[in-house]
């Protein structure tokens, strides 16, 4: 193992592919798989935030031993198999020497650095503590296997490290710009945390939504461009970091976006857009032209959202990725549908609908982990509400309701909130205020100003029909709910 006074500028031990773990993933998509994982945790009562990219980084090798929740979880899913068996090194091999004293753990104030165990050694995304004691937030709801693995995986090394550690959404440290001052330069555990975080701040905001987030997701995205500042040795590094902070300043501004604030998520996303552009990223350009197509559609500009959508699609063609170019073509027709465009809007949505079942491919990005059938079925009802098709809208919204999947609390919230509106205005109150009543049951878990917004409006809609089956109940516990405001 490479001695701890090895530089920065110095190379880096490549991973070794894990060979096993590929070959049990079989035929199947990284994004597939994923899914598997999940689903296989939540068999067991575990929650793990799986996606592509973690497939990805356990089958490239970067992941030498998985948290505990994972080594459940997979050990689930091949009974009779061991860590070894599926392609990882032993939990000893990784976390170097026994458990200790917290004085004696590397970075710990006063620590000193254990003969032959490097810094950054512990695995990045083995959020158990590396003295081997019990997870700190075992019973906290908003850590599951993220916990506090950012704060750890950089306390030992320079000021750029320090600004790293506000890489979590929960960051406490504000002086970023300050941090990096007279560090080493950034390099591969910056860029792991500054992904890292971009993962959990959309975990976070898939389970709870997003007034509870912004604020405190400012913090990371200001130490995200210092460590752009203090520059990587490396260009792959420097490639990284300017990524991790393109994808960070856009789940910022979706965050800004979803709580309502508007200027706030347009100027993100303007700098996601910078970000991409300086170092010709066509994937980070395609998804903040996405978001910013979105954005002008929410905020009344149509026509804006059907020039963005575009535009996204010349810069995602390259890529390869349908299920991309499938989201993009329904951000178009959401522009067409605000211009009250039926027939551009419904060509949208065919080519949308055929270019989704060519199904998953490895060139999907890892943010579009979202994007299923559940997300096709939400946002075709957003267009046809917007056409004024309550009708149409309310089959849509239902089966979105129906199809997503648990994990995204969020999402069930708001496609059940568009069904509730669209069955209003169709003239169902009793079915709408049914569904506005499991919309304020699910209030306790996710903040949205877009949904409480969409809810405001069910009630104006409905108030004329109080005496309906549920319409009072609904009213009045829609009344007493208290709102988020922008937290």
């Amino acid at each position: 193992m490479a001695s701890s006074t090895e530089t920065a500028s110095q190379p880096e031990r490549p991973p070794r592919p894990n060979l096993a773990f590929r070959r049990l993933r079989g035929r199947r998509s990284p994004a597939e798989f994923a899914a598997l994982v999940r689903r296989a945790a939540r068999e067991i009562g575990e929650r793990v935030s799986c996606d592509a990219r973690y497939v990805g980084r356990v089958e490239a090798g970067e992941i030498r031993c998985p948290n505990y929740a994972y080594e459940r979880v997979f050990l689930h899913m091949f009974p009779g198999r061991t860590l070894t068996d599926l392609g990882f090194a032993p939990r000893s091999a990784v976390r170097g020497r026994a458990a200790r004293p917290a004085a004696e753990v590397p970075g710990q104030p006063g620590a000193a650095e254990p003969p032959g165990e490097s810094r950054g050694a512990f695995e990045p995304y083995d959020t158990q503590d590396p003295c081997g004691a019990p997870e700190p937030y075992v019973k906290d709801h908003l850590n599951h296997e993220e916990s506090d693995v950012l704060r750890r995986a950089f306390m030992t090394g320079g000021g750029a490290t320090v600004a790293a550690a506000t890489l979590s959404p929960l960051g406490l440290t504000t002086d970023a710009t300050a941090a990096v001052r007279t560090a080493r330069r950034p390099g591969t555990p910056e860029a792991l945390a500054l992904e890292e975080a971009v993962r959990r701040i959309r975990l976070l905001d898939d389970r709870h939504g997003a007034d509870g987030l912004y604020r405190r997701a400012a913090a990371p995205l200001r130490a995200a461009y210092a460590l752009l500042d203090a520059g990587a040795t490396r260009q792959t590094t420097a490639e990284r970091l300017h990524s991790g902070a393109g994808e960070l300043a856009i789940s910022v501004g979706w965050l800004a976006h979803d709580s309502g604030r508007f200027d706030d998520a347009r100027s993100h996303y303007a700098e996601a857009l910078a970000t991409a552009r300086m170092t010709g990223d066509p994937g980070l350009e395609a998804h903040a032209f996405c978001n910013t197509a979105f954005l002008a559609r929410d905020a009344g500009r149509p026509r804006e959202a059907v020039r963005a959508a575009q535009a996204a699609q010349r810069a995602a063609a390259p890529l390869g990725s349908a299920r991309l170019m499938s989201l993009l073509a329904l951000r178009e027709a959401g522009g067409w549908a605000g211009l009250a465009d039926r027939t551009a809007c419904e060509q949208a949505l065919v080519r949308a609908q055929a270019l989704f079942t060519r199904g998953r491919s490895d060139a999907d990005p890892e943010w579009m982990s979202f994007y299923g059938e559940a997300e096709l079925e939400g946002l075709e009802a957003q267009c046809w509400s917007m056409l004024g098709d309550w009708r149409r809208a309310a089959r849509h919204a239902r089966r979105a309701a129906h199809l997503q999947d648990p994990h995204f609390t969020r999402n069930i919230a708001l496609y059940t909130a568009e069904l509730a509106d669209d069955l209003a205005r169709e003239g169902r109150p009793d079915e709408a205020a049914a569904a506005g009543l499991q919309v304020l049951s699910l209030l306790d878990q996710v903040q949205s100003s877009r949904i409480q917004s969409m809810l405001a409006g069910t009630a104006r809609v409905l108030l004329p029909h109080r005496r309906a089956s549920g319409v009072s109940e609904f009213l009045d516990r829609h009344a007493s709910v208290p709102r988020t405001g922008r937290a």
